[in-house]
C-alpha cells in the first residue's frame, strides 16, 4: 500500500480493518468522530458492518453480541461516551469476550471541553465499571505507533478473551503524518470454540454470559480473571526508554506528552543536564521494571501528564520509596509546552542552567 498522509482517529480505523475487524458500533463524539464517519464508509467495502446506535449504552452492548460471536470488533468514543460505556465493558470482561475499545480522551471532569487530555488515566487502569477486574490499555504516542497498537490490541483480545483499550487524547486523533499499513492475515484465524455461532447438533449449548448467581461459583470465576490478569502483566508489557544509560533524572510521559517531554529532554541534554525519558505504552499492564532498573542510581523521577496527576501513582508504587518523585501537569485540555517541561526539569536538577 506504501505510505499515506492520514489523520489519527482514520488511522485508527484503517488500523482496525487491516487487523480483520469487519464490525463497529458507535456514537459521534469530538474529538474522535472522524473514526465513526471513516467506518461508516470503509466496512462496507471489505463486507464487514458499520451501525451508528442510539447512544453510547446500546454501542457496546452491540458490541458484547458481535463479540459472543468471535467476530473482531470494534467501538470507540471520548471520554463523557466510554464513562457511559462502563457497565457494558465490565460485562464484556465477566463474560471474557475480546473486542477493542477506543477513548480519544478530552478535557474533563463532566461534559468538559473537546481538547485534548489525558485524565481518563485512572478510568481504564483502575477499572473504569464494577467488580475486580483489569483490561490491557495501549496508549500509542505516534500516527505508525497507532498502527501496529491497534493490530496489537485485536491480537491480545482474542488472545486472553478480553477486551482491549487503546487510549489517545485528542491531539493524536486530530495531528496528521504519514503511515504504513500491513495485515496480519495469520492473526486473524485464531480457533474459538467457545463463539456462540451454533453447534449444528454436536455437542451442548455454547453459552457466553457474566451472570453468575452462586457466591462461591462467581468467586472461583473472578479468582480464573486474577489468573488471567497475571499472565498478561507476565506477557503483555510495552515500554520505551530514551537516554535512560547515564541518567540522574528521569521523565516518565507517555502518549504525545512524551514526544513534547523528548524535545526538552534533547534541550536539557544540550545544557549539561543528565536526563532521560521512560514512555509506558501499556498502561496497564504497567511497566515496573524500568524503575526496577534504574530507581538505586536516580536522584528524581518526573511525571509529566495532561492530567492533575493519575500516573504519578503508578509511578510512585514503582520507585518505592528508592528515589523522589515529582510532578508535572496540566489539565482541563491544556497542552504543556517543551518550555514549561525544560523549565521543570531545570529546576528539579537544582538550577545553574540557563533557561
Amino acid at each position: 500500500m506504501g505510505k499515506v498522509l492520514m489523520k489519527g482517529n482514520e488511522v485508527i480505523a484503517e488500523a482496525a480493518v487491516h487487523a480483520g475487524c469487519k464490525y463497529f458500533f458507535g456514537y459521534p463524539i469530538t474529538p474522535q468522530s472522524e473514526l465513526v464517519a471513516y467506518m461508516a464508509r470503509r466496512l462496507p467495502e471489505v463486507g464487514g458492518l458499520f451501525l451508528q446506535a442510539e447512544s453510547e449504552i446500546a454501542a457496546i452492548n452491540m458490541v458484547y453480541g458481535a463479540a459472543s460471536t468471535g467476530v473482531r470488533v470494534m467501538t470507540s468514543s471520548s471520554s463523557p461516551g466510554f464513562s457511559l460505556k462502563q457497565e457494558g465493558i465490565s460485562y464484556l470482561v465477566g463474560a471474557e469476550l475480546p473486542a477493542v475499545i477506543c477513548n480519544i480522551v478530552r478535557g474533563g471532569p463532566g461534559l468538559g471541553n473537546i481538547q485534548p487530555a489525558q485524565s481518563d488515566y485512572f478510568q481504564v487502569t483502575k477499572g473504569g465499571g464494577h467488580g475486580d477486574y483489569n483490561i490491557p490499555v495501549l496508549a500509542p504516542a505516534s500516527l505508525q505507533e497507532i498502527v501496529e497498537l491497534t493490530q496489537d490490541a485485536f491480537d491480545i483480545a482474542d488472545r486472553y478473551r478480553t477486551p482491549v483499550i487503546l487510549m489517545g487524547d485528542g491531539m493524536l486523533g486530530q495531528m496528521m503524518e504519514p503511515v504504513e499499513f500491513m495485515d496480519r492475515l495469520e492473526q486473524q484465524k485464531m480457533e474459538k470454540p467457545w463463539a456462540t455461532t451454533g453447534t449444528r447438533g454436536d455437542g451442548g449449548p455454547k453459552i457466553v454470559t457474566s451472570l453468575e448467581l452462586d457466591a462461591e461459583g462467581l468467586e472461583k470465576r473472578n479468582w480464573s480473571l486474577q489468573q488471567k490478569f497475571a499472565r498478561i502483566k507476565q506477557n503483555e508489557v510495552r515500554y520505551e526508554t530514551y537516554q535512560t544509560d547515564d541518567a540522574e533524572i528521569v521523565m516518565v510521559a507517555f502518549g504525545t506528552v512524551a514526544r513534547i517531554t523528548m524535545n526538552a529532554i534533547n534541550r536539557a541534554r544540550q545544557n549539561g543536564v543528565k536526563v532521560g525519558l521512560i514512555r509506558p505504552i501499556s498502561l496497564w499492564p504497567f511497566p515496573e521494571k524500568p524503575f526496577i532498573e534504574t530507581r538505586e542510581r536516580i536522584k528524581a523521577y518526573i511525571s509529566v501528564e495532561m492530567s492533575a496527576g493519575q500516573m504519578v501513582e503508578d509511578v510512585r508504587l514503582a520507585v518505592n520509596g528508592h528515589a523522589p518523585v515529582d510532578f508535572f501537569g496540566r489539565t482541563g485540555g491544556v497542552v504543556p509546552t517543551q518550555e514549561e517541561i525544560y523549565e521543570k526539569i531545570i529546576s528539579v536538577a537544582g538550577g545553574g542552567v540557563s533557561v
